[in-house]
C-alpha cells in the first residue's frame, strides 16, 4: 500500500534532517507518495505568507504530514507558525515520547515517559492585553469592579484559558493512548492548589474522565512536585497529561532526562489529522553544515509509521536507529563529541542497519 503524505522540509536545519528521514523511510520498503509544500520563513520569502493555504489544503487532503522544524519570520503577523498551524488544523494533542536509548550519554536510566500536552489554549491561546492600551484599561477596571482587586495600571495581561471541553478531550486522548499502547498509568499535572478555577477545572475533568478507564491507573501531581520527582525517580512516571503551558516546560525537562533533543520525537494530532515533527527547533546557525542529529526526525517518522498502521516496519526502523546509537560509530556531535559524523552519514548508518 502506498501512503500519500505531505512533506514539509522546514527552515534552517529542517531540509537536512527531513531529507535524511525521507531516505530512511523509503529504505524500509514502505511506499510513499510525497506531496512537498513549504511553510515558515521559506514560504514567507517565496509566497509572501509563512502559512500558505496550499500547505494547509495539502495536509487536510492527505491527513498525515511529516514536518521539519520551521522558523517564524519577523514581522509575519504570527506569534508562532507552529501554534498557528496547530490551531488552524485543530491539532489539539501534542504527543512526545521520551525514551532512553542505550548509548546516549545521560546519568539517568529506565526513562520511558510519554508527555501528552494540550495544544490549543492555556497561556498560549494568545489572548493578551498590552500595557497602556484602552482595552487593558477596560479589563483592569472590570477586574477591580468584579473582584475588588486592583491591578497596577502599568500592567500587561495574558489570559490563562482552560475549558472543560479541551481538558476532557486531551485527558481522553492520554487514556486512549495508554490503553492502545499497553501503558499502565496516567498522571495529570496541575497547580490546582493555587489556580483553583482554571487548573481546578482541568483536574476535576481529569478525575471524571479517569472513572471511564478502570484498567488504567490514575493519579495527579502538582507541577513543582512533578519537576522534582522527574529528576529523582523518573521511572515512576508513564503517561503525563498536562495543560499547554506546563507541557512545554516538562517536555524540555524530559528531553534532558533522555540525554538529547536529538532523540526526542513528537507529533501534533487532531481527530483525523496528524503532523509528525521533532521537538527541536530550526537552529538556523547550523543550516547547510551537515552537522545536526536527524534521529529525532527519524523517530518522528517511526511514530508516523505506527499511525499509518505500519507497526512492524516502525519497530524495525526504531531497532535500526537504536542499533546505530549503541554501535556508536556514526553519531553526530551531540551524542559523540569526538570524531562525530554528519547528518547524511547517520542516515547511511541507519539504512545499513535496516538491511
Amino acid at each position: 500500500m502506498q501512503h500519500r503524505v505531505t512533506l514539509i522540509p522546514g527552515d534552517g536545519i529542517g531540509p537536512e534532517v527531513v531529507e535524511a528521514t525521507q531516505r530512511v523511510l523509503e529504505a524500509t520498503g514502505v511506499q510513499f507518495q510525497w506531496d512537498v509544500v513549504i511553510i515558515g520563513s521559506r514560504a514567507q520569502e517565496v509566497l509572501g505568507t509563512p502559512l500558505p493555504q496550499t500547505a494547509l489544503n495539502s495536509i487536510r487532503r492527505n491527513k498525515v504530514a511529516l514536518k521539519g522544524p520551521v522558523t517564524t519570520p519577523i514581522g509575519s503577523g504570527l506569534r508562532s507558525v507552529n501554534v498557528a498551524l496547530r490551531k488552524e488544523l485543530d491539532l489539539y494533542a501534542c504527543l512526545r515520547p521520551y525514551k532512553i536509548y542505550p548509548g546516549v550519554p545521560t546519568p539517568f536510566k529506565d526513562v520511558d515517559i510519554v508527555v501528552v500536552r494540550e495544544n490549543t489554549e492555556d497561556l498560549y491561546s494568545g489572548i493578551e492585553f498590552a500595557k497602556d492600551s484602552s482595552q487593558t484599561a477596560e479589563l483592569l477596571d472590570f477586574v477591580s469592579k468584579t473582584t475588588g482587586d486592583r491591578i497596577k495600571e502599568d500592567s500587561a495581561v495574558s489570559l490563562k484559558v482552560i475549558s472543560q471541553t479541551a481538558s476532557r478531550r486531551i485527558v481522553k486522548f492520554a487514556f486512549d493512548y495508554a490503553r492502545q499502547n499497553n501503558r499502565k498509568k496516567v498522571t495529570a499535572v496541575h497547580k490546582a492548589n493555587i489556580l483553583k478555577f482554571s487548573d481546578g477545572l482541568f483536574l476535576d475533568t481529569a478525575r471524571q474522565v479517569a472513572k471511564e478507564y478502570h484498567d488504567i491507573e490514575f493519579n495527579d501531581m502538582l507541577l513543582d512536585t512533578t519537576c522534582m520527582e522527574l529528576v529523582r525517580k523518573p521511572w515512576q512516571f508513564d503517561v503525563l497529561v498536562l495543560p499547554n503551558f506546563y507541557g512545554d516546560f516538562i517536555s524540555e525537562l524530559c528531553a534532558g532526562l533522555v540525554g538529547s533533543m536529538g532523540v526526542a520525537p513528537g507529533a501534533n494530532i487532531g481527530d483525523d489529522i496528524a503532523v509528525f515533527e521533532p521537538t527541536h527547533g530550526s537552529a538556523p546557525k547550523y543550516a547547510g553544515e551537515n552537522k545536526v542529529n536527524p534521529m529525532a526526525m527519524m523517530l518522528s517518522g517511526v511514530m508516523m509509521l505506527r499511525y499509518l498502521g505500519e507497526a512492524d516496519t516502525a519497530n524495525k526502523l526504531e531497532k535500526a536507529i537504536a542499533a546505530a546509537i549503541i554501535e556508536g560509530k556514526n553519531l553526530t556531535y551531540d551524542l559523540k563529541p569526538d570524531n562525530p559524523v554528519g547528518t547524511s552519514q547517520v542516515a547511511d548508518a541507519v539504512i545499513e542497519k535496516l538491511k
